[in-house]
């Protein structure tokens, strides 16, 4: 190097010096240089009160984290979305006044966002990782949105705690690793050190994290609502999206490989499905509490770590959604979609949860900077079908062009108008609710127990379910490079089980130093997925097939259509393939371009010696799905492969000749899903 690149470099060293700053050890302040007595809690109106607008030090921290990134979304910047309706099955009228829910038969059209949570727009769709569940709901009184996950808990308990939480769980800022993955120091770190994320953490390790697919995956609205009727009564609300295809997963295994395979699995099979006509449906379910027993559990009704165990608060089925369509555009649809939990109309109000209290603030603060201004309502996905008028002008993105020279209220010169309108003329009118209490900043004592849910979560585990999220833990932390870590989450999670614990730190050469014994025995069967809805439909079957095919495969593939499956021939070659009597069948993927993973099944019509260049192919291809528990069938030179590779008589594998009882022997093996007591 040169003198005067030395110097310069010198002189460029000296300049960002005083831009570096180390924060350790330091006192925490706000940005003007205020030092901060409390960044736990948000400033309410008494301990469980709302959260005040007059707190500038969640404002400013909420506000800065929104601004984070351009122009992607911070969080749940990976995403895929369709239109769809909503037809009300139950009228709600004796709880809500909300006209969509008044009347049975009436459609709702919606729009739908999924979505991962921690990865960047370019990250893989597999990650272990809560999905975003938001859907938007085009009522003839103004947009409602249902912003909520596939997991029906939150980490934390208060919004002044979110920008911490993704901070920790996105990639380490002094190298930017890992890309949406959790299994690193600082996100279990945060988790060690903010124990309220306990019940959470017990779905993020299951194999929830990891859903089959979007069609698959239930969705759950997170917070407490409230329901207003006609008479000003009110019920406190719980939503829930149930998937008509059950709930179903992949195992971990897997989920790596599909990401390497084909990181758009989940988006594109949620295209494909409405391509083909297989519409996806989830049906709208509400758990209901009076007001007088808003005390009457052992948890509070408004802590956002806490479900409400459906043999307590059964779940009422009202409606069902129906995915139909896919968009023209995914970035004027899917990305410009603007959701945001205050989007409401008359009959649904809030509670004083403290972390939905902070969304209605950061929700419209992150659009702004995302979507360039005050005026993403405009955008045609997120214009309502009714239509809308007020005294807001100009702004960035204005495509309304209001005529007049009135743009304020009171006013004479235009008669007044707009006009607000009475509660009884359809004009929203927040729940009064009473409040009393000093401005402080706390958290309710009703909110300290942490660990309770997650011992119910626990408890409500099948053994397979438990060594999946044991596996989960010990491969996470098993990521962390600091030791201390490791032993501090399980401490931790001793207090939620201790042979949970146990067993994790076994698997890490570990010992946990505590003996937090629960004594907590309640369960809640509705959270195993092994009690989900089974069923065949739409499942893809990988056909394992070449030249000199029997000529009644044709028909067997009918029939497995017939049947609401997805056959898709997987050969050695392109084009077409030749049966035995001359007849030709599409290929729809070579072994170079297809995996089993990316199928639920696989049917082998063909021996391994017939697939000319891909003989290792076709047999790991088999093999992979066995050892993903997959069912697997066979007819014809096929049962060969099956012989040789010694899975005769195993468990959901079928061998047999053609004909009608193979197909629906194979169907019932498909509904299945998985042979979990395979041994592999």
């Amino acid at each position: 190097m040169s003198l005067d690149n030395k110097v310069n470099e010198n002189s460029k060293n000296k300049q960002l010096e005083q831009f570096r700053v180390d924060d350790k050890d330091k006192a925490m302040t706000t940005n003007q240089g205020l030092k901060v007595s409390e960044d736990e809690f948000s400033l309410k109106a008494g301990e469980r009160g709302p959260t005040l607008l007059e707190d500038f030090h969640l404002r400013e921290k909420m506000t800065h984290f929104d601004h984070e990134r351009i122009p992607e979304r911070i969080v749940h910047a990976r995403g895929y979305g369709a239109h769809g309706v909503f037809e009300l099955y139950e009228s709600m009228q004796d709880y809500t006044k909300a006209k969509f829910l008044q009347t049975t038969g009436v459609k709702t059209p919606v729009f739908v966002r999924f979505s991962t949570v921690a990865g960047s727009r370019g990250s893989g769709e597999l990650a272990r990782d809560a999905r975003g569940f938001a859907t938007k709901f085009y009522t003839e009184e103004g947009n409602y949105d249902l912003v909520g996950n596939n997991i029906p808990v939150f980490f934390i308990q208060d919004a002044i705690k979110f920008p911490d939480l993704v901070h920790a769980l996105k990639p380490e800022p002094h190298n930017e690793i890992p890309q949406a993955a959790t299994a690193h120091d600082t996100f279990w770190d945060f988790i060690a050190n903010n124990q309220e994320s306990a019940h959470m953490i017990m779905w993020a390790m299951s194999d929830r994290a990891i859903p089959r697919s979007f069609r698959m995956m239930e969705g759950f609205g997170v917070h407490t609502f409230r329901f207003i009727n006609e008479e000003g009564k009110s019920h406190f609300v719980k939503f829930h999206w149930k998937p008509v295809l059950g709930v179903h997963s992949v195992v971990w295994d897997e989920a790596q490989k599909i990401n390497g395979k084909n990181p758009d699995f989940h988006r594109q099979d949620l295209y494909e499905a409405i391509e083909n006509g297989d519409y996806p449906e989830f049906e709208l379910g509400v758990q209901l509490i009076e007001e007088k027993d808003e005390f009457q559990f052992d948890f509070d009704i408004l802590d956002p770590t806490k479900l409400w165990p459906e043999e307590e608060v059964p779940v009422k089925i009202i409606g069902k959604m129906t995915l139909n369509r896919n968009v023209d555009n995914v970035f004027a649809e899917t990305e410009q979609v603007a959701f945001h939990p205050g989007h409401v109309v008359p009959g649904i109000d809030f509670t004083n949860d403290p972390l939905l209290q902070g969304r209605l603030f950061s929700y419209t603060d992150t659009q702004l900077i995302r979507l360039g201004g005050p005026n993403f309502h405009e955008l045609p996905i997120n214009r309502p079908v009714c239509p809308f008028h007020n005294n807001q002008r100009d702004g960035y993105g204005r495509q309304t062009i209001n005529v007049g020279q009135v743009s304020y209220h009171k006013n004479s010169l235009a008669g007044n108008t707009p006009t607000p309108v009475s509660e009884a003329e359809g004009g929203y009118a927040s729940y009064q609710e009473k409040i009393e209490g000093r401005k402080i900043r706390v958290r309710s004592e009703s909110f300290k127990d942490h660990f309770s849910q997650a011992t119910l979560f626990w408890n409500s585990m099948s053994d397979l379910e438990k060594e999946h999220i044991v596996n989960a833990f010990s491969f996470e932390l098993g990521k962390c490079k600091e030791i201390s870590v490791r032993q501090q989450v399980l401490e931790m999670f001793a207090k939620v089980d201790l042979g949970l614990a146990n067993r994790v730190a076994e698997n890490l050469g570990l010992e946990v130093q505590g003996r937090n014994v629960s004594t907590n025995t309640k369960s809640s069967p509705a959270l195993s997925q092994l009690n989900t809805i089974m069923t065949h439909s739409t499942r893809k079957i990988a056909v394992l097939a070449t030249d000199g095919f029997d000529s009644e495969l044709p028909a067997i593939l009918d029939d497995l259509k017939a049947k609401c499956t997805q056959p898709e021939i997987v050969s050695d070659h392109q084009g077409f393939i030749k049966g035995d009597d001359g007849s030709k069948l599409p290929v729809d993927h070579t072994f170079l371009t297809a995996d089993s993973v990316l199928f639920d099944a696989v049917y082998i019509a063909c021996a391994q010696g017939e697939f000319s260049l891909y003989k290792k192919e076709a047999s790991y291809f088999l093999k992979e799905a066995f050892a993903h528990y997959k069912p697997i069938a066979s007819t014809f030179s096929g049962n060969q492969l099956i012989d040789e590779l010694g899975l005769t008589g195993k468990i959901g594998v079928l061998m047999n000749e053609a004909g009608n009882n193979f197909i629906a022997r194979f169907i019932e093996l498909i509904a299945k899903h998985r042979f979990w007591d395979r041994a592999v």
